[in-house]
């Protein structure tokens, strides 16, 4: 089993302010772990930078001219773009770059360079709308890593599994009625960002959310798996997957209250990757969503890339 990393420096030049949750550090940590012995055989590669077009793919050009102009010129200088979501001189360029490494993985699945991919990038990107970034996210990466597999290698049924603790109100919308794609979200609720209840199953029955509830720990989260994500994902049958990786369900993270382990995301890694061999030729693109604890997401960042690279 073959196992690629995107990375990139420029991914620790979108500034947050000092306190934010969501800086640079997170991709250190993530780096620290990766030194150790188990990772030798991972492909670590320099994630390039996509052209602008690429963000149309998922959302209209209004959306990324609104973000184009109000990225600062001046260096050191910090914008607030909404409640929590911030530009620094460099974010446009970190965001393009996530979107560079998510569709340079896809092209790696489907060219046969790798069996998987995992895309350590910043900003994340699920929580951004068609016309609207929020929640730390700009450009909705995963989206538009799933339109590039469907535009470019005729894809014809895509599975976004979404296990970050925020549900990914972003992807839900821009999928919520297109068929081709099927959405499936594991999320606290109550929660930022108030999206993801049950009935929310879009207008093609392609959304499936399963919300945990304040202080679930590791068993409701298996079953919400079982008894909800993996039955559609069996009942879809996937052309390929992608996973929205958030960290941040895990027990130290300090934006939410779900009790997982690496250990958990070790085994729902495990699950998905079952059914990419089933039905995906093991084609599987992981991306960075969340994850707050530094430890906590080096812990289960690096679980969820070692099970990758066993297959």
């Amino acid at each position: 089993m073959t196992t690629r990393l995107y990375e990139n420096t420029i991914f620790l030049e979108h500034t947050t302010p000092a306190g934010h949750p969501e800086r640079a550090d997170r991709l250190r940590s993530l780096a620290i772990a990766l030194e150790h012995p188990n990772f030798g055989r991972l492909e670590r590669i320099e994630a390039p930078q996509a052209n602008e077009d690429a963000v149309m793919l998922a959302h209209p050009e209004s959306h990324f001219l609104s973000v184009m102009r109000q990225v600062p010129e001046e260096e050191g200088e910090i914008h607030q773009l909404e409640s929590d979501t911030y530009l620094s001189s460099r974010s446009l360029a970190a965001a393009l770059t996530g979107i560079g490494g998510a569709m340079a993985a896809v092209d790696d699945v489907f060219t046969g360079k790798a069996d998987n991919v995992f895309v350590a990038s910043r900003p994340p990107g699920h929580h951004a709308e068609k016309s609207k970034a929020m929640g730390f996210c700009l450009f909705n990466n995963i989206a538009i890593a799933a339109r590039h597999a469907q535009k470019t290698y005729g894809v014809e049924r895509v599975a976004i599994v979404d296990w970050d603790v925020h549900h990914g109100n972003g992807t839900q919308d821009i999928f919520w009625d297109d068929p081709s794609v099927l959405f499936c979200s594991t999320h606290q609720m109550p929660l930022y960002p108030g999206t993801g209840a049950r009935d929310e199953t879009g207008t093609k029955n392609n959304v499936v959310n399963a919300p945990l509830a304040t202080n679930d720990g590791s068993e409701h989260f298996r079953d919400a798996f079982k008894s909800r994500v993996l039955p559609a994902l069996e009942n879809f049958r996937p052309d390929f997957l992608l996973i929205s990786a958030g960290f941040d369900a895990h027990h130290r993270d300090p934006l939410a209250q779900i009790n997982l382990t690496g250990d958990d995301f070790d085994w729902a890694t495990g699950r998905l990757m079952e059914i990419a061999g089933k039905y995906s030729g093991n084609r599987v693109v992981s991306l960075l969503e969340g994850g707050y604890d530094l430890e906590g997401l080096a812990e289960s960042a690096g679980m969820h890339i070692i099970r990758l690279m066993k297959g």
